[in-house]
């Protein structure tokens, strides 16, 4: 097995806490995984998905899609963000670079890759490489995968294959390592011809096998000198952690190919530091568009299949809510002549006939145009096909002021404190028929008069439900049922989890940044400056969260929760974190 140290989710400096015996982290008690989003419904969407094991082991951080023009790194990246692991964990990015994705280029705004070394700029790419970074520092080995033209080859075979190319190899930036703060020693060749061996003997065909490239990265002399500024050597000099490029060849024969070839290596890795999975899967069917979800004018959304029309008025404003295909990630649409190359869940004007394209990465699977009836008193929409049955297709949810979608029988997960509303139903066929209520069971919108009717209300998650409700005892879990003449039409469920505290990042006197979990005790000296400087918890964007110093006077506070004091001895002080009312995690400084 290779050389393997804790997984370091908060950082280097806590396995040094952890050693000093100032905190106890236990052992997690089943898999988890956290999904974070960063420049949401942009071009440049960046979806970051952490997968935590059953049990301890390190962290594995996979970029897939730093280079767009390279999918068989994403589409095999893409695949780990729905893993489940028995032992270690997981960081999967599968499309850095969302933008070049959709472009299908390398880099409209310059290479990705060589931008880890430089200075930050404000635009969206040092946005997105400053969270590659801070990844990075959560991590225990980094794969960055790509594709690459040609068959590298350690000796000149022929112009496709020879030394220059890079396409079947794992690529190291030296053979040997040892961090100067660490002492760390690092057998970088050892390690990827291990990798190799196991990728090979599964390879049948010799000229498809992988070789190992040493691009001497930082000495003088090296043909590679612009990879100082990539990711793999930002990762193995600033943070220490080994740290390879994954290539597979652009002249492979399929996608099919690139993919499951990336999946070799991932896998070898995986088994080589001792990450164990429970289940993999590969799935590469053409996207297919079902249909698009588009409100006009704010009012009740309508479903849109795959190459039909959109009759609206001159200047309606219409907004592409929801994207129905047989994926789920990686999803943009494009209002032509509009916006951005990504416009889903953006509200523009329509003057002049236009479509609405949607795609699946860099691939355009399906449209629908939009046109615009004439001016006049009678403009009745196009006719559609003929549906003789009503059906509840949808149910429209607001969470926390977002539209959510949720069909019959599936379930929407919130947060105990966030505000939702059940806005209205989708429906098929004829006019919904008199008496239809659409009921949050276990909320009472009237006491006085109570008709079942609960679609407009805005509901607390925290306080304005009854337990006795709940579909079950040991979780809140609430049903919402379209119903006519008391016949259950269409269900779905809402999910109410408790708002949970992962993580307090605390500072003292400037020094270390420290990860504290809930029921924590740390020692502290009188008169010590102690900040919370960041917090992890279940609640997206930690919306309604607040840290408070019982019995204390802050010097300062900060709207997102950071806050700033100091300690007085014989005085134990406790950080409480909490939303709506609910204490999500308490920590004990004492300074006795």
């Amino acid at each position: 097995m290779a050389e393997i140290r804790r997984p370091r989710s908060c950082g280097v400096l806590v396995w040094l806490v952890l050693l000093a015996g100032f905190f106890f982290f236990p052992e997690p008690a089943a898999a988890r995984q956290e999904h974070q989003v960063h420049f949401r419904d942009t071009p440049y969407e960046l979806n970051v998905y952490k997968i935590f094991g059953r049990k301890e082991g390190p962290t594995m951080m996979i970029i897939g899609g730093i280079q767009g023009n390279e999918p068989g790194g994403f589409l095999s990246a893409d695949l780990y963000a729905d893993l489940a692991l028995k032992q270690g964990n997981l960081i999967v990015v599968p499309r850095a670079n969302f933008y070049s994705i959709l472009l299908f280029q390398r880099g409209p705004n310059g290479d990705m890759n060589r931008k880890f070394g430089i200075e930050a700029k404000g635009d969206y790419d040092s946005q997105i490489v400053r969270i590659l970074k801070n990844l990075m520092a959560e991590s225990d080995i980094l794969l960055n995968l790509h594709d690459g033209w040609g068959f590298y080859r350690p000796t000149y075979e022929n112009k496709l294959a020879n030394p220059l190319r890079y396409g079947q190899s794992i690529i190291a930036d030296c053979v040997e390592y040892v961090c100067p703060r660490s002492g760390r020693y690092l057998n970088l060749q050892k390690t990827a011809e291990r990798v190799i061996a196991k990728i090979n003997a599964q390879i049948e065909d010799p000229k498809y096998h992988f070789h190992f490239m040493n691009t001497r990265t930082a000495d003088q002399d090296s043909p590679y000198s612009e990879q100082r500024t990539s990711a793999t050597y930002y990762a193995l000099t600033r943070y220490g952690i080994p740290a390879f490029g994954v290539e597979t060849s652009k002249n492979l024969p399929t996608m099919e190919m690139k993919v499951q070839q990336h999946n070799l290596a991932i896998n070898a890795f995986m088994e080589l530091f001792g990450l164990v999975p429970e289940h993999p899967r590969i799935y590469l069917a053409p996207p297919e568009l079902k249909y698009l979800v588009v409100s006009i004018n704010n009012q009740v959304p309508v479903a849109v299949a795959d190459g039909e029309t959109l009759f609206i008025n001159p200047h309606d404003v219409i907004e592409v809510i929801h994207v129905e295909a047989n994926y789920d990630r990686g999803l943009s649409v494009d209002i032509l002549g509009l916006g951005t190359i990504n416009d889903f869940r953006q509200k523009y004007a329509i003057d002049r006939p236009t479509f609405i394209v949607a795609q699946k990465d860099h691939l355009k699977f399906g449209r629908i145009k939009v046109s615009l009836r004439p001016p006049g008193p009678e403009n009745p929409q196009a006719p559609a096909r003929k549906v003789e049955a009503f059906e509840v297709k949808f149910f429209v949810v607001e969470v926390e002021g977002q539209l959510r979608l949720a069909a019959d029988g599936r379930q929407i997960d919130v947060v105990a404190g966030d505000l939702i509303k059940i806005v209205d139903i989708i429906t098929e066929g004829p006019r919904p028929p008199e008496g239809l209520t659409v009921n949050f069971k276990g909320f009472v919108s009237d006491r006085v008069k109570n008709t079942g009717e609960d679609r407009g209300y805005l509901i607390n998650t925290a306080e304005d439900l009854w337990d006795k409700y709940s579909l079950s005892q040991e979780e809140k879990i609430y049903a919402v049922v379209a119903e006519l003449n008391d016949r259950t039409l269409a269900q779905m469920t809402i999910h109410i989890h408790q708002p949970r505290l992962d993580y307090l990042i605390l500072q003292r006197n400037g020094g270390p940044r420290l990860c504290l979990q809930g029921g924590d005790t740390f020692k502290v000296r009188p008169g010590d400056r102690v900040q919370v400087l960041d917090l992890k918890t279940n609640v997206p964007a930690n919306r309604g969260v607040q840290v408070k110093a019982e019995g204390k006077v802050l010097e300062e506070e900060h709207p997102k929760a950071i806050l700033a004091f100091k300690t007085v001895e014989g005085q134990p002080l406790a950080l409480v974190v909490t939303r709506a009312g609910v204490i999500m995690g308490k920590i004990v400084l004492d300074s006795g």
